[in-house]
């Protein structure tokens, strides 16, 4: 049981992934028997949030660095832009609810618009760390919540027509 915690910890800390893909993976069959939803979103939530100091310190920093360099640029230019552009389109849309908006970005499920992104975003906007971590933490678990959902509904619904 220890592993499968770690390999849901793990998967949700994978950009792109995070939380949104670690909790119906952990919720599967394909665990070789679902974990615990309290235990499963804990451990996804704190292994989702654990990245965000230092994707809000270190990263921009790091992609500016990384921008010019012969192997790396190009993956770091795309990486700095679309932290850039979701930074801009964040606050033109929130106006003076910026957090309000952080947390719906991070906390609605769609491709590319997790605690990753929004974290790479609350940097570029150089907004408060700890409100912004509060309004991530808030949108990860609206994440988790709407995945758990969505993948107990689904494997719910296979699992009745397959068995």
């Amino acid at each position: 049981m220890f592993k499968k915690y770690i390999l849901v910890f793990l998967v949700s800390m994978v950009p792109l992934i995070e939380l949104r893909g670690a909790v119906p993976f952990g919720l599967s069959p394909w665990m070789g028997g679902a974990i615990p939803t309290v235990p499963l979103y804990i451990m996804c939530v704190i292994g989702n949030m654990l990245p965000v100091p230092f994707i809000f310190f270190f990263a921009r920093k790091i992609l500016i660095w990384g921008k010019d360099k012969k192997y790396i640029g190009k993956f770091f230019t795309f990486c700095y832009e679309k932290g850039e552009k979701g930074g801009k389109k964040l606050q033109e849309k929130a106006g003076r609810g910026l957090y309000l908006a952080l947390f719906l970005f991070v906390g609605i499920p769609f491709p590319g618009t997790g605690a990753w992104t929004g974290t790479l975003a609350a940097s570029f906007l150089d907004m408060d760390f700890k409100k912004s971590v509060i309004a991530i933490m808030a949108g990860v678990v609206l994440a988790g919540t709407i995945m758990g959902l969505a993948a107990a509904g689904a494997f719910g619904a296979a699992s009745a027509m397959l068995g």
